[in-house]
């Protein structure tokens, strides 16, 4: 059934249609002025990347620095905080298994098991000030790369425009920016990627090569697998083009392309061998990859079998890994579809905007703009990847969204022109769709909610009760262990227990509650520390001293 909202949408997009000339007094000079201020390229970029840093900012008093509470955060944050302190890897800690949690790598070295550009940018916030200054520049960068690029794909003032709708879209109410989970830094090195290709093949210079190459480098240090199907595109048409003859000589193209490109990508080639082997002690094996042998059974793709049930340390790891992922997906072709329904909605929520539907009638006429054919190959084998794997966070789609963007955009333009009835609909409904978007990034910030998931700043978004807890423990004098204990029925997605990177010098240590004799171990080890006890189902913000059963009495001796 039609929603009152998308009746009410398709009512006013009706309007439009019929009255393209309605405010035309004020809409005439707003473009004009646009399309002046697009003309200079350099300074919009910059623009955009300031604008984007300060409406953020504007908004603290609404949304205030995130807190973390996803498990990925988390993670994230453990190797932003070992960057940060020199190192890329930390040694296992001895009692670990009080410690043991989600996304973390235990042996040989205690550490993240994702890839170490988000964490690098984070590391880079935690040393101005705070983490989150790292995201909120990662994503300004963003804005400023895609705007970048679409300059290359897309007259002046289109660009511009697509700049602003992914600050609005990705900037302001996103999670990409108010959390911890990431998406920006590989938007940036999927624009600069596809920014440089088109300004290589009309005039090829050393500066955009290498921008080229640091694309390739953000990518496979972000998104590796994404990243690479975005690459494999780019590298054929890159390779076609050397070959052609529209190129120059070989010396000419080989000294300010392929030279720059070859270094970057056997710089990362070396970077990424040492960062494994430091971190898994194989150059070979990614720390992702081995947190799945350690830990996932469910594997990343939709083909994947399960492995069997499998032992954990802690009642919590079974039940995600053993329970809630397995339920999640068991390889049913309705599972298939329920994981590609839940991927459409996400998507759809998290880059489009209700009113954005009449684009997809001008689809069928990208097929005829030449330009445009390179985009859709690489968004066609980005959404074949992104659909073979089994999670559904748009954040996954982050190296190919500056397609994704750029092919709208070039939608937007064919509906510019539409005419009806020897009116110019299509400049009613292009002027109403940006204004949908404006209504609907007002409307998120009025009802605080952050897209996809509905997630409300005042409370649901990050773990507060925790960052609530910390911030007591914070204020006491001394060290402090806290000892986690949860309740039966316990929300596996609320995790407490995570740790920084050098957990003995930490002011807070965190960790479960165990048996007597493992949780005895831990006390023992920690005789400076004052030891509580916190229960998140109980009462999440209360503290407790923890007081350790006696231990029990041998058995009396036969005489």
């Amino acid at each position: 059934m039609l929603s009152w909202s998308g009746l009410l949408v398709a009512v006013l997009l009706l309007l439009a249609g019929l009255v393209p000339r309605f405010a035309d007094r004020f809409f005439r000079p707003v473009e004009a002025a646009f399309s002046r201020l697009a003309a200079r390229r350099t300074f919009v970029v910059v623009l955009i990347f300031f604008v984007a840093i300060l409406l953020r900012l504007a908004l603290l008093p609404l949304i205030p620095v995130p807190v973390p509470g996803n498990h990925d955060e988390f993670s994230y944050l453990l190797a932003a905080d070992t960057f940060a302190h020199g190192r890329l890897a930390n040694p296992p800690h001895p009692l670990w298994l009080s410690f043991e949690t989600f996304h973390v790598n235990w042996f040989p070295t205690y550490s993240s098991k994702f890839p170490p550009a988000q964490g690098l940018v984070l590391a880079a916030g935690q040393l101005l000030g705070h983490p989150w200054i790292g995201v909120l520049l990662s994503v300004a960068a963003m804005c400023a790369a895609i705007t970048w690029m679409l300059q290359a794909w897309l007259p002046a003032r289109w660009a511009l425009l697509g700049g602003l709708i992914v600050l609005l879209k990705l900037a302001l109410i996103s999670y990409w920016v108010n959390s911890y989970w990431g998406g920006a830094v590989a938007a940036v090195g999927g624009a600069l990627l596809l920014g440089a290709l088109p300004r290589i093949f009309r005039k090829p210079r050393t500066g955009h090569a290498w921008l080229l190459g640091l694309g390739v480098v953000i990518l496979a240090s972000s998104r590796p697998l994404e990243g690479l199907i975005l690459c494999l595109p780019a590298a054929a048409a890159l390779l076609w083009w050397l070959g052609g003859r529209s190129s120059p000589p070989l010396r000419v193209t080989f000294r300010r392309v392929v030279a720059p490109v070859a270094v970057l990508v056997v710089l990362l080639a070396a970077f990424t061998a040492y960062y494994n082997f430091t971190l898994t002690g194989n150059a070979l094996l990614l720390p992702y990859n081995l947190y799945m042998r350690t830990y996932d059974p469910v594997g990343l793709f939709l083909w994947q079998p399960q492995r069997p049930l499998q032992h954990y340390h802690n009642t919590q790891l079974e039940d995600l890994y053993n329970d809630w992922a397995r339920s999640e997906y068991s390889r049913s072709w309705d599972d298939v579809k329920s994981v590609s329904r839940e991927k459409l909605e996400n998507y759809t929520e998290a880059f489009f905007w209700p009113g954005a539907f009449p684009l997809l009638f001008c689809l069928p006429l990208l097929f005829r703009d030449r330009r445009m054919r390179l985009l859709l190959v690489t968004l066609a084998l980005s959404a074949l990847g992104l659909f073979a794997v089994i999670w559904p966070l748009p954040h996954y789609a982050a190296p190919v969204i500056c397609a994704l963007y750029a092919l709208l955009l070039q939608c937007l333009r064919h509906l510019r022109t539409l005419r009806f009835a020897r009116r110019p609909a299509g400049v009613g409904l292009s002027r109403l769709l940006f204004l949908l978007l404006l209504f609907t990034v007002g409307s998120g910030l009025y009802q605080r909610f952050a897209d996809p998931y509905a997630w409300d700043w005042n409370g649901n978004m990050g773990n507060w009760r925790r960052a609530h807890v910390s911030a007591k423990l914070q204020q006491m004098p001394g060290k402090q262990l806290v000892l986690v204990r949860y309740a039966a029925l316990h929300n596996v997605h609320e995790e407490w227990v995570y740790n920084d990177a050098a957990i003995d010098a930490a002011k807070i240590v965190w960790a479960r509650e165990m048996d007597p004799a493992q949780n005895r171990k831990l006390l023992n080890y920690y005789r400076d520390r004052q030891v509580w006890l916190v229960q998140p189902d109980e009462d999440p913000e209360g503290l407790t001293p923890f007081a350790m059963p006696p231990a029990p009495s041998p058995p009396p001796t036969s005489p």
